[in-house]
């Protein structure tokens, strides 16, 4: 190729890729666990180091993996939509506390209520990592095959919960 034209389509193909990602929403970060097993983890509970949890437990369940903190403002704007969901019965809700003092998050589940089914604690975000998982809230939607079906980076509302991840219920 001419040198002389090597600089004029290299700038119009940056300006095309910084154009299109404009319209890009930022939080559909693409997960490459979509379609894969959910990675594996067994972590303490939130309620008793003493108990412990892993997703093998909710096998032949379809079930959320809702990653939260009680530092995390969004977490604290989703929480009345999880309630709603534990209220309905529409789908079991698992935590997965992020990054986070156990007696925080204890203390922010006893005032708002406690939408889920079962909370494990990963205090350094280890298992949190191997999910993919940039920050919270973050949820997963796995089916009863323990393969991961839907993702949603930031806070669920009832529009994405119908959007998103309601179609794998049916």
């Amino acid at each position: 190729m001419n040198k002389k034209f090597l600089l004029p389509v290299a700038f119009f193909a940056l300006a095309a890729l910084l154009y299109f990602g404009l319209f890009r929403d930022p939080r559909e970060v693409p997960s490459p666990l979509i379609g894969k097993p959910a990675p594996a983890f067994t972590l303490d509970t939130l309620a008793s180091p003493a108990a412990r949890f892993s997703p093998n437990d909710m096998k032949g369940k379809v079930w959320l993996l809702n990653v939260w903190a009680s530092w995390c403002a969004n977490c604290k704007d989703e929480h009345p939509d999880l309630m709603d969901l534990k209220r309905r019965g529409v789908v079991p809700v698992i935590g997965l506390n992020y990054k986070d003092k156990r007696e925080l998050a204890l203390d922010v589940l006893t005032k708002t209520g406690d939408p889920y089914l079962a909370n494990a604690f990963d205090p350094e975000g280890r298992a949190a990592l191997d999910w993919g998982v940039y920050g919270a809230p973050e949820t997963f939607l796995i089916d009863g095959d323990g393969i991961i079906r839907a993702k949603h980076v930031g806070p669920i509302s009832q529009e994405i919960f119908a959007t998103k991840f309601a179609p794998f219920l049916k």
